[in-house]
C-alpha cells in the first residue's frame, strides 16, 4: 500500500532646513558614543535581515519543484511539505501547482502534520473538483484523519482504535466512502472498503465498552440503549455479540423477562458457538485495520 501512496504522491536622508541650527559636537566623546550605538545599530539590522532570508524566494519553478521532489524521496517530509507549500503560494496558476498542493498534504501527513496536512487537502479538493486526482485526494484525506497509528504507549496498552475519540474516525469514514461511491474503479477503492469496514467495527466496539460501563455500574436501562444504538447500527460487527449479551442480561436485571428470554433467543440464533451467555466473556481476536475478517 505504502508504493501505491508514494506513487501518487509523485505525479503528483538629508538634512532638512530646520535642521541647519542644530549643534555640533564633532570630535567630543559624545559624538563617538553616537557614531558607535549608530555603527552598532547597522550592523544589527543586516544581521537580521541576512537571517530572515529565504533562499528559495530566488528559486524558478522548476527549480522548487525539483527540490521538493527531492526532499520527498529523501523522505525530508517536513521539508519537503514546505516547498511544495510555498511553491503553490508563489505559482497558484504554474503547471506544478495542483501536484504540489496534492504532495503538501501528503508530506505533512507522512511529517505527522495532521492539522496542515488537512488544510492542504482540504483546498485541494474545493479548488480541484474535475481533477484526474479527486479520488486520491478523498483517500488521502481519509488517511490523515483515520490515524491508526496509536505511538508506542497505543501498542504498550494494547489499545484499540474504538477506545479513542470517534469523531475523527467518522470523518475518515465519510472520505473513504467518497472513493468506494464515486470512484468505484479507483485503485484506492478496495483499500478504502477494507478500511471503512474497519472504522465501522472500531465504532460499535466504541458502543458497546459504553454499554458495558453502564451496566457494571448498575446503569441497565442506559446500557440496554446503547447495546440496542450497536445493534441497530452496526448489525454485522462482531460487537454485536457483547451487545446482545448485555442486552439480555440488563433486560434482566430491570425484571423485563419477556424483553431478555427475546434477546437471548437472537442471541443464540446468531451466534449458536458462543460461550458469552455462560462465561461472561467474548473472545476477541487480535486484528488491526487490514485484519477486518477477524471476527
Amino acid at each position: 500500500m505504502s508504493d501505491v501512496i508514494s506513487d501518487a504522491s509523485l505525479r503528483l536622508a538629508g538634512n532638512s532646513p530646520s535642521q541647519k541650527k542644530s549643534f555640533h559636537v564633532s570630535g567630543s566623546p559624545f559624538a563617538l558614543l553616537l557614531a558607535f550605538m549608530f555603527a552598532l545599530m547597522l550592523l544589527s539590522g543586516c544581521a537580521g535581515s541576512d537571517s530572515s532570508k529565504d533562499d528559495t524566494d530566488i528559486w524558478s519553478e522548476a527549480k522548487l519543484y525539483s527540490e521538493a521532489t527531492d526532499k520527498l524521496n529523501d523522505a525530508d517530509f517536513a521539508k519537503c511539505g514546505k516547498y511544495f507549500e510555498k511553491l503553490e503560494a508563489r505559482f497558484p496558476f504554474g503547471p506544478y501547482s495542483q501536484q504540489a498542493q496534492i504532495n503538501s498534504a501528503y508530506c505533512y501527513w507522512k511529517a505527522q502534520e495532521q492539522a496542515q496536512a488537512l488544510v492542504a487537502i482540504d483546498r485541494f479538493i474545493k479548488l480541484h473538483q474535475g481533477s484526474e486526482s479527486l479520488d486520491y485526494a478523498y483517500y488521502l484525506k481519509g488517511l490523515i484523519t483515520f490515524n491508526d497509528d496509536l505511538g508506542w504507549l497505543g501498542k504498550f496498552t494494547g489499545q484499540d482504535l474504538s477506545e479513542r475519540d470517534p469523531k475523527a474516525a467518522k470523518e475518515a469514514f465519510e472520505s473513504f466512502k467518497v472513493v468506494v461511491d464515486r470512484f468505484p474503479d479507483s485503485k484506492y477503492a478496495p483499500d478504502a472498503l477494507d478500511r471503512m469496514r474497519y472504522i465501522v467495527n472500531s465504532l460499535a466496539e466504541a458502543d458497546v465498552i459504553v454499554a458495558r460501563f453502564y451496566y457494571q455500574r448498575g446503569a441497565y436501562l442506559a446500557a440496554a440503549n446503547r447495546a440496542q444504538l450497536v445493534i441497530r447500527d452496526y448489525d454485522r460487527a462482531p460487537a454485536v455479540e457483547e451487545a446482545l449479551y448485555i442486552l439480555t442480561k440488563s433486560y434482566e436485571k430491570l425484571g423485563m423477562v419477556e424483553l431478555s428470554n427475546d434477546s437471548a433467543r437472537v442471541f443464540k440464533l446468531n451466534f449458536p458457538d458462543s460461550q458469552m451467555m455462560i462465561t461472561g466473556q467474548r473472545v476477541k481476536k487480535e486484528r488491526r485495520w487490514w485484519q477486518f475478517w477477524n471476527k
